[in-house]
């Protein structure tokens, strides 16, 4: 059924193997985000120091991130992303260790912590370069939409089994179980072809990285895409408002506490499922303009909502909007960025996904804070709406864009 999540990628046995990497080590990285937080909490009792945490991730991502691009749009992509799976896998061997014999003090953890997302600023641009050299225009939607609910299946079930462990053996058993998933990803990086990049290769140092930006801003669909995502996650992010939502609506039950990442979570499966829908879509940014606003619609009803489980119904929706947005605006920026730029114009989007959520949950608290929960949540999604319509209006070339085209 042209409805259902379109596995025609999968027949492919590259894309296969790299797909079942990409399965399995993302649970391993769920089990090991959910350690780190734990031993975090058990060393300290601090929200600052698990705060911290997210911190260590994500500011070497922003600081390296565009030069680690502009590397990968110079070198052999395979070799590359292979080096950085090695240097993350011997940062999950260095929390085994610490895990099993000895905890490090808190900063040391952060330390490993820090070191391997370094690496994740480079590989995170590598890997996104596969899927255009990998499979036909025509095929690149769907085998981001497979990408996503192995994503979202990480998410839903890597921290409940992590919780099992935890009680079992402890954060080292959750530590080893991410090592072990990173010989899967092993298998999949071993199975592709070598992936210099096509074109002029990427400028050394600072010039490479003004090449990345100044195509950013001069290509109208990419510049386009990554504003919108930039409106959908600063001006309408609703994670860090989640907890005065529970503690207003469900008595700040900390059974229901994780009702409402999951009901995101939830709506993503299900749009991935159904992601025949729209990775079928000759114009895929239409579609994201689509999701981005249904994404803000969805939020400011879930502020407006006085019943609690109907509040819940709307993050679904939510959900769902999010992945239709995410897919299409993957699929739309890797059709419409040359070879030779693939791995800047990834290490933004990896840039925009990782520091863009962190400042929405900022303002979203700000804004809470200065005025109330509601009216956070409400004035976040009218204003993504607003921003979205304007970025829709003003880029006519996001709204005509084919997959047909060439780049």
């Amino acid at each position: 059924m042209k409805l259902l999540l379109d596995v025609t990628p999968l027949r492919l046995p590259v894309f296969r193997r790299l797909f079942v990497g990409r399965v399995f080590s993302g649970f391993g990285s769920q089990m090991t985000l959910v350690a780190v937080m734990f031993q975090v909490w058990d060393m300290t009792g601090s929200t600052i120091w698990t705060g911290a945490v997210g911190l260590a991730q994500a500011v070497p991502i922003i600081v390296f991130g565009l030069f680690a691009g502009s590397l990968v749009d110079r070198v052999d992509r395979r070799r590359f992303y292979l080096i950085t799976l090695v240097g993350q896998a011997a940062c999950s061997v260095l929390l085994v260790v610490q895990g099993f014999f000895g905890h490090l003090p808190v900063v040391g953890v952060l330390a490993i912590v820090a070191v391997q997302s370094c690496f994740v600023a480079g590989g995170g641009p590598a890997s996104r370069t596969f899927l255009p050299r990998l499979l036909p225009p025509e095929q690149l939607a769907a085998g981001l939409a497979l990408n996503r609910i192995a994503f979202q299946g990480a998410m839903l079930l890597g921290p409940a089994l992590a919780g099992l462990l935890l009680g079992w053996v402890g954060v080292g058993g959750c530590y080893l179980v991410d090592v072990v998933t990173f010989g899967l990803a092993f298998y999949g990086a071993f199975g592709l072809p070598a992936m210099l990049p096509d074109g002029e290769l990427s400028r050394p140092g600072l010039r490479g990285v003004a090449d990345g930006l100044a195509f950013v801003v001069r290509e109208p669909v990419v510049r386009g895409a990554l504003l919108t995502d930039l409106a959908a996650v600063v001006l309408s992010m609703p994670i860090s408002l989640f907890p005065l939502v529970n503690a207003e609506r469900f008595g700040g039950n900390p059974r229901t506490f994780g009702l409402f990442l999951t009901a995101v979570a939830v709506g993503g499966v299900v749009a991935s499922a159904f992601s025949g829908v729209f990775t079928r879509a000759a114009r895929p940014g239409v579609v994201m303009l689509v999701g981005s606003l249904g994404w803000g619609v969805s939020l400011a009803l879930f502020g407006l909502s006085t019943n609690p489980w109907v509040g819940l119904g709307f993050l679904v929706l939510a959900g769902v909007a999010d992945t239709v947005s995410v897919v299409s605006r993957g699929a739309l920026v890797q059709l419409h960025t040359p070879d030779s730029m693939l791995g800047r114009v990834a290490a933004a989007e990896q840039i925009v996904g990782q520091g863009g959520p962190d400042v929405g949950n900022m303002r979203a608290g700000l804004v809470a804070g200065a005025t109330s929960g509601t009216f956070s949540l409400v004035s976040g999604g009218v204003l993504c709406v607003l921003a979205v319509a304007l970025v829709g209006a003003t880029t006519p070339r996001l709204r005509t864009a084919s997959v047909h085209e060439p780049v």
